[in-house]
């Protein structure tokens, strides 16, 4: 950058002189006319003239030099910093000082295939297998509760954001991936989660109606409420949203509908899929 500031000072200066030259030229050239001077003072004007034209194309050609040797230097600087596609927060560093980092790994000790791990903390997701079995229940937007290991007891609303279209073939699970209603500094990257998938009534409005069942249909597992309903000669298990008690009689605002059959007795014991059968 010095080097060519400097240059671009002496262009400026060339061009005075350059100024001053063609002045002189022309006043030598008016007296060549009048037979006052000698050939010689003009030639040597001229020459003066074309010099200083010279001089200026050189150091123009200079201070293009200079700028394209800057646009290699900043080149090169920018190859030795690192920037990544995305905001976030470093949760690990990979590589120290005197490793070699490559794309793919070379197979050395010392080499790394990459610098750091960075987390953007606003669009954690979670990441659940479903099996194959299950997996037809599960829809694009459908409302989910998340459980973290580390707090069992807060309940955290979500919703389906796609279904990864290909299966584990070992497990035979799908992956459905889910996102947080609202995002919470609790919530950390690879934490632990338990997810229960909601019925379409749960995105009712609470105004739709409530339901009261009765308190020992209630089955709580893992923080997650929720009830076997019967349909077709089998036992659904819905996780299902709490309202007030009313003495031995529970309010659901979300889950349940009116009219729908309720196991009462043995909930506990029962799980979801088994077949029943209702005595009358």
């Amino acid at each position: 950058m010095a080097e060519r500031a400097a240059t671009a000072a002496t262009v400026g200066d060339l061009q005075v002189n350059l100024d001053n030259a063609e002045r002189e030229l022309k006043r030598v050239e008016e007296l060549w006319d009048r037979k006052l001077v000698a050939e010689q003072s003009r030639d040597q004007a001229k020459m003066a003239v074309d010099s200083f034209k010279a001089r200026i194309a050189l150091a123009r050609e200079q201070v293009g030099a200079a700028e394209a040797r800057v646009k290699v230097a900043q080149q090169d600087l920018d190859n030795c910093t690192v920037r990544a596609p995305f905001g976030g927060i470093v949760v690990s560093k990979d590589a120290q000082r005197g490793e070699m980092v490559s794309p793919v790994s070379a197979g050395g000790g010392f080499t790394r295939t990459g610098i750091a791990t960075i987390v953007d903390m606003a669009s954690l997701e979670i990441e659940v297998d479903v099996n194959e079995s299950y997996i037809a229940r599960v829809k694009a937007a459908q409302p989910v509760t998340a459980v973290l290991d580390a707090y069992p007891d807060w309940p955290i609303p979500a919703k389906v954001r796609t279904v990864i279209p290909t299966a584990d073939r070992q497990k035979a699970t799908v992956k459905v991936r889910a996102t947080f209603d609202r995002l919470d500094p609790r919530i950390l990257p690879d934490m632990g989660v338990k997810v229960t998938f909601l019925g379409e009534e749960r995105a009712a409005p609470a105004t739709a109606g409530r339901v009261l069942i009765a308190r020992a249909s209630l089955v709580d597992e893992g923080g997650t409420t929720a009830v076997f309903v019967h349909r077709d000669g089998k036992v659904e298990r819905r996780a299902v949203r709490l309202g007030q008690a009313r003495g031995n009689d529970q309010e659901v605002i979300a889950g349940l509908s009116d009219g729908e059959q309720v196991v009462t007795t043995g909930a506990k014991q029962l799980r979801d899929g088994q077949s029943v059968r209702v005595k009358r």
